[in-house]
């Protein structure tokens, strides 16, 4: 799908485009939006709302043909609600117009939505290319007889007037960019496990560094061995997959600026190890390399942007999986920090690749480090499925940290919620038998478990993002939702300015 921007002079007359389809706003209560009022030239808009054809309710849309003195072939009227526009009114606008556009047959549209009162222009354009792009995201890849595809809309133009047309084209730069970020990472979500492998994240790395030109290395067995992450090897002992330890480097910045770090857990199938889950939804422990997709998309993302920030992504990617050769409940690890680790459940496996990458990290002198994982399920039981975890140590550094994701995460609809940690939730991971436990019990299980990392990052300013309950969906619409790409690219291009 081609996006683009339409700036056009006070002096011209939106009813003189010409476009398949035109998409103006209507509120709640039987009042337009300035674009409707110039194309409601023989009272046709009046007339629907009159008669109760569209409401204005956000997310309602009407289709207009052929009206009188105007050149669009259609015209697409959206519910705006209230005329103080929210943001869920737009987001919502946005939705019904891709939504009653695809498959309609108009091969171009032109949308012409007014500004969210609490926000600008660029969050606005944002909305519509994630609408549209959402409208025909598929994930029938690997079915023998693919979807029938209806015919869908090939070019959207998005109007503004003359004076926003150099920011609205950042705008949609950086939209277009976001979107192919977070499509990349769903596809790798919805992979099932035995196309997903974590030789298919090295070599997705590898494309995006040979497209975008970033520095990429995977480490391989025998080197993750010579480095001693023990802890990391322990968990793919029990799989005839072999794991891979991705670094792949995007340096936009000086060289002299310390870089952003994020590290991505990557479990492309978690099946519990010895520690087996029940069988019930593990099918979706294909999406346990979520921290993966999302830091591998927004590296995609940054890259498309020719972003001017030095950031280094590190993926431990590996299988957990039960064998003759699996780690056992109760086994212990020595870390790559030196470290031991009693495995009092190999179902927490996700910190135990997480630390030692963490480690690693040490090695760039890193400004600051994120690391994002599908951690646990204590965080869906404390968040639902609306809201990332948010865990830093509570200081100056990390206070600022965490105040630079809580509001890139609200910027980009992807928000987050930060949680506390401490030396109360520590003495929960105490072991009688090695320097610390990968597991404190059920109780703050996603604090305790933000609090195993966190020993792991004394040497720099650290935060951790479970996404748990946030990078897919269940159910009738089972499938990844990109998060928290947004919420990343936005802190980095936040950080970059």
């Amino acid at each position: 799908m081609d996006f683009s921007i339409k700036s056009q002079a006070s002096k011209n007359k939106i009813t003189s485009l010409k476009t398949a389809c035109l998409v103006v706003g209507v509120f709640e209560n039987k009042k337009l939006s300035d674009a409707a009022k110039e194309v409601n030239l023989h009272g046709a808009i009046d007339a629907a709302i009159k008669s109760g054809d569209i409401t204005g309710k956000p997310g309602s849309a009407l289709l207009l043909r052929d009206l009188k003195g105007v050149e669009a072939t259609r015209v697409l009227l959206v519910g705006l609600g209230e005329e103080n526009v929210s943001e869920k009114a737009i987001t919502s606008a946005a939705q019904a117009a891709a939504r009653h556009l695809n498959g309609l047959g108009a091969s171009d549209v032109t949308l012409s939505l007014p500004v969210a009162k609490t926000r600008d222009l660029s969050w606005g354009i944002r909305q519509i290319v994630l609408a549209f792009n959402e409208a025909i995201f598929r994930t029938d890849a690997y079915k023998s007889k693919k979807d029938s595809i209806a015919a869908n809309v090939k070019k959207v133009h998005i109007l503004v007037s003359e004076k926003e047309a150099t920011a609205a084209k950042a705008a949609l730069t950086h939209s277009i960019a976001l979107v192919n970020g977070m499509e990349l990472t769903k596809q790798l979500g919805n992979m099932p496990a035995n196309f997903c492998t974590p030789s298919h994240l090295a070599a997705t790395a590898k494309k995006i560094a040979s497209e975008f030109k970033m520095g990429i290395e995977v480490l391989e067995r025998k080197q993750i061995q010579a480095l001693k992450m023990n802890s990391f090897l322990s968990v793919s002992a029990g799989t005839d997959e072999p794991p891979k330890f991705i670094v792949l480097k995007h340096m936009g910045g000086k060289a002299k600026d310390a870089p952003v770090v994020l590290v991505g857990k990557g479990i492309t199938f978690d099946s519990g190890g010895i520690s087996l889950k029940p069988g019930a939804g593990m099918d979706e422990m294909k999406y346990d390399m979520g921290g993966a997709g999302s830091v591998l998309g927004t590296m995609r993302a940054i890259g498309e942007m020719k972003l001017k920030l030095n950031v280094i992504a590190i993926v431990p990617t590996c299988e957990n999986m039960p064998s003759g050769s699996a780690t056992r409940p109760g086994d212990i690890v020595t870390s790559m920090s030196g470290q031991t680790i009693e495995v009092l459940n190999t179902d927490a496996e996700g910190r135990l690749i997480l630390c030692d990458a963490l480690t690693y990290a040490e090695r760039f002198k890193p400004a600051v480090v994120i690391d994002v994982a599908t951690l646990t399920g204590a965080i869906i039981t404390s968040l639902g499925h609306h809201t990332t975890g948010l865990f830093t140590r509570h200081d100056e550094a990390h206070d600022k940290l965490a105040d630079e994701l809580l509001a890139a995460g609200k910027e980009a609809n992807d928000v987050a919620w930060r949680l506390p940690i401490g030396e109360l939730y520590n003495e929960q991971l105490k072991s009688n038998f090695a320097d610390i436990a990968n597991i404190g019990g059920p109780a703050a299980g996603s604090i305790t478990a933000a609090c195993f990392l966190e020993r792991f990052t004394k040497k720099y300013t650290w935060a951790h993002l479970d996404i748990a309950g946030t990078s897919w969906k269940s159910g009738a619409a089972k499938g990844a939702t990109g998060r928290p790409v947004p919420m990343l690219t936005s802190f980095l291009v936040n950080r970059a300015k």
